[in-house]
Parts: structure tokens; sequence; C-alpha cells
């Protein structure tokens, strides 16, 4: 890997995106990482930046954008809740507690838990973050969020389903995001929008995490509808 990250500014590159599994293995054969990229502990995003390459993380700009475009206003002093604690669940984390939200972390193991807590901590001082292990996650507690997030790899092909939980329990004016991007929405999705929630998939975070790619890249805004366009065909 060090070779071929290495080699991006011989062969003339601007830049690469960088996707699982290798988010975190690249940090170490750069010479600098933004701070999102720290705090999440995953860098998708490479600048060639002379003989310099210096990794960021887009996905917390993706999560923040998507909801934003869905929403259509702040997210200010509303309750957050977030399925998984891995780099997806990172980058929501941080994009939520910077919009003013009050999160909660589900998650099978607690010290990954713990750790994201930590992480919200750190990373935005006075933000509302704590946990609950997935099982003692209630209907009640589900309902009361104004924003559930799947942050997990459940609901792509082979990976199982979101839990029952969650899935039968959201309800109308609901936000319900889910970071498995597809070309159909996804079974949450789909049974989320039954329940009048309002949906945002996962290529829509992904499309929004490319714009800001871009702009890093090229140092002009990203062309959204152009790119919206191109990833819905």
């Amino acid at each position: 890997m060090g070779a071929a990250v290495g080699g991006l500014a011989a062969l003339g590159f601007r830049g690469a995106n960088v996707t699982i599994p290798h988010k975190g293995a690249v940090i170490p054969y750069l010479d600098d990482i933004s701070g999102d990229a720290r705090l999440a502990e995953a860098v998708n995003t490479i600048v060639v930046d002379g003989d310099a390459l210096r990794g960021y993380n887009t996905d917390v700009e993706g999560v923040r954008g998507a909801l934003l475009d869905a929403t259509g206003d702040t997210l200010d002093g509303e309750r957050a809740l977030i399925l998984g604690a891995g780099g997806a669940a990172r980058a929501a984390a941080l994009a939520l507690a910077r919009l003013g939200c009050s999160l909660t972390i589900a998650n099978r193991t607690p010290a990954a838990a713990q750790r994201l807590v930590a992480l919200i901590a750190a990373g935005v001082p006075g933000a509302s973050c704590d946990w609950r292990p997935l099982p003692d996650l209630t209907a009640g507690e589900v309902a009361r969020q104004r924003v559930v997030v799947n942050a997990t790899s459940l609901g792509m092909a082979d990976e199982g389903k979101v839990p029952a939980v969650l899935a039968d329990n959201v309800t109308a004016g609901q936000v319900v995001f889910d970071a498995v991007y597809a070309s159909a929405p996804t079974d949450f999705l789909v049974a989320a929008r039954a329940h009048g929630a309002i949906v945002v998939d996962g290529l829509s975070m992904l499309i929004r995490q490319a714009a800001e790619a871009f702009s890093l890249w090229t140092g002009v805004p990203a062309p959204l509808e152009v790119m919206r366009d191109a990833a819905r065909r």
C-alpha cells in the first residue's frame, strides 16, 4: 500500500479516494491528516499538495450535508440515535454533534461504543453523547428520537437486517438515515417511509462527501446537480 500511495504524486494525480477497509490503514503513509480524519481515525480523501500527501475525512461533511438537504433546517437541540460505532458511525456522530444533537450510540460491543462517546467528548466539547447496549434499546427510546441512523453494514447483501426494534418503531416526522448506499432503497428505508418518516439514503451522503473531495482537489465548488444526476442514473 505504501508504494501505491507514495506513487500518487509521481504519476501526476491531484488526489485519490480511499474506501473500506483501507481508510485507517492508509494513515501511516500520509504526511499529515485533517482534524476530522484524526478524530474519525479514517481518511477517505487524499490530496496531493506538491510533494506532500494530505489526508481528509469528507464523510463527516457528507452526513451533515445530506441531513440538511433533507430537513431544510438545523437539528439543534434534537435527539439522535446511531446504530453502530465504526467508521461510518464516527462520521455520523461528529456531524450530528456539531449540528447540536444529543446523541445515543446503540452498539453490541460496549468498548467500541464507549470509545465513540469519548471521541465526541474530545472532538465536540459540550456535546451530549451516551450509549446503550443494543439489546437494551427499547421501542419507546427509538420513537423519542428526531434522527435515527443506521451506520452499520446491516441492510447490505448478505449482511443481515437492521434490528426490528429500529425498523418497526420509527415514526412520522422522524429523519431516518441509512449509510448503506445501493441502487434501490434498503428495507430499513422502505419501512421508515411507510411509517411517514423523512428518509435519507446512503447515496445522498456519498454524493455530498464526493462533492467535498472534488472541492479539495480543484479549489472550486462541486457541480452538485450534475453529480446527483450521474449517481442516480
